[in-house]
């Protein structure tokens, strides 16, 4: 489970965490019913945003839940769960952008699937996932072919660019891809005039989704030799600082001028939540940690833009499958669920589902970076004090 936007439950509050886990449940099971127990390995936090979305506009009587039979990512609890067409719509998308991960990790010849045997398995795989993806966006009136373009795009502009190359011409067609995803679920709660500002919020969703990952891999990228679209381009970390801090601005907008039955949890992760998001990629903390936060990375005595003080080595990260081998030990032995473990494929120590938070403290500060933008949101269930219009 990977993905920019993942929440803290102290700041989510309990009513909050409970549609978050509907929703993430929702999206696994989706890609299980329709298409296996493998393919659930590419449930994201990102891709139930759609699921979410798709919920907060529609009616409250079309909101759709089931009772989930006992799960080991729960610790063998059922629950309530989401399911629907957004559920589908965000497992359409999921599949066919996993699919398009494993070709470009396979024309990249990236660990084990630079094998010939393991690389004509995973090009089935692919394979499988695209199909997939297509036939569930069919079902809910997707075309996925917006997402198959837009990765072969990006191979086409990556190959191109370089320094002096705008940035945001790289991220183009990442953000025409979740412009397009993000509008459709207008479409499937009914609300047609949701479209375009909730396209305008995907493109910027998109946007960040790209840059974040960029600078977050961006040492990485440069101990192995590996593309960076920052490096690539020569953008440096405060413009790409600046352009986060726009996007974020106008998702803001964007979410003002659609429609809700129910926003506080797409309000709570598009706005708070993302925010963190950006705060964590450039390492400037969350208002709970020692050292303030400042609006770009604080710099080491040397001068403004000096680099970063390394961190601890980096280990190299598993291929596809060997990180979804470790997946399934993970979760046949519930170590997802509670506790650190690490990352299946980035060797990254992540908390488990029931310990998820940022270094947020306790509820008593729950909402400390509203700055202007929920008014009556109930972004979260305590009383946080904001005094803001939005």
């Amino acid at each position: 489970m990977f993905g920019m936007v993942r929440p803290c439950r102290h700041r989510l509050g309990e009513r909050l965490n409970a549609q978050w886990m509907a929703h993430l449940c929702g999206l696994c099971l989706a890609l299980r019913t329709d298409h296996g127990q493998f393919a659930r390995v590419v449930t994201n936090y990102d891709g139930l945003l759609l699921s979410v979305l798709t919920e907060a506009q529609a009616e409250r009587a079309a909101a759709e839940r089931r009772t989930a039979g006992p799960c080991p990512l729960r610790g063998m609890r059922t629950a309530s769960v989401a399911r629907g067409e957004g559920a589908r719509l965000a497992a359409a998308v999921s599949l066919v952008l996993a699919s398009a991960k494993v070709r470009d990790h396979l024309a990249d010849g990236d660990g084990l699937l630079g094998r010939a045997p393991v690389a004509l398995a995973a090009r089935r795989v692919a394979a499988r996932w695209g199909g997939a993806g297509a036939r569930t966006g069919a079902d809910v009136g997707f075309d996925t072919a917006v997402l198959v373009d837009s990765v072969e795009r990006q191979l086409g502009i990556e190959a191109l660019a370089g320094p002096g190359t705008p940035i945001l011409t790289v991220t183009e067609p990442t953000e025409t891809a979740t412009a397009a995803a993000f509008a459709h679920t207008a479409h499937l709660a009914g609300r047609p005039g949701n479209a375009p500002p909730l396209s305008e919020a995907g493109r910027l969703f998109g946007r960040l989704a790209h840059l974040l990952d960029a600078v977050e891999d961006r040492d990485a990228d440069a101990a192995s030799g590996a593309w960076n679209p920052l490096t690539a381009t020569g953008t440096p970390l405060t413009e790409a600082r600046r352009l986060a801090d726009d996007a974020l601005h106008g998702i803001r907008l964007a979410l003002r001028e659609a429609e809700f039955t129910d926003g506080a949890l797409a309000h709570r992760l598009l706005v708070h939540e993302l925010a963190a998001s950006v705060d964590r990629a450039f390492r400037t903390g969350c208002a709970h940690d020692a050292a303030p936060s400042a609006s770009f990375p604080q710099a080491p005595p040397g001068g403004p833009g000096a680099p970063l003080p390394p961190g601890p080595p980096r280990r190299d990260p598993r291929g596809l499958l060997a990180g979804c081998a470790v997946w399934v030990g993970l979760a046949c032995t519930c170590q997802m669920c509670c506790g650190q473990f690490e990352d299946p494929w980035s060797r990254k120590r992540r908390d488990g589902l029931c310990e998820q938070c940022d270094g947020c403290g306790d509820c008593g500060d729950c909402c400390p970076d509203c700055g202007g933008c929920c008014d009556g949101c109930e972004c979260c269930d305590c009383d946080c004090g904001c005094d803001c219009g939005c």
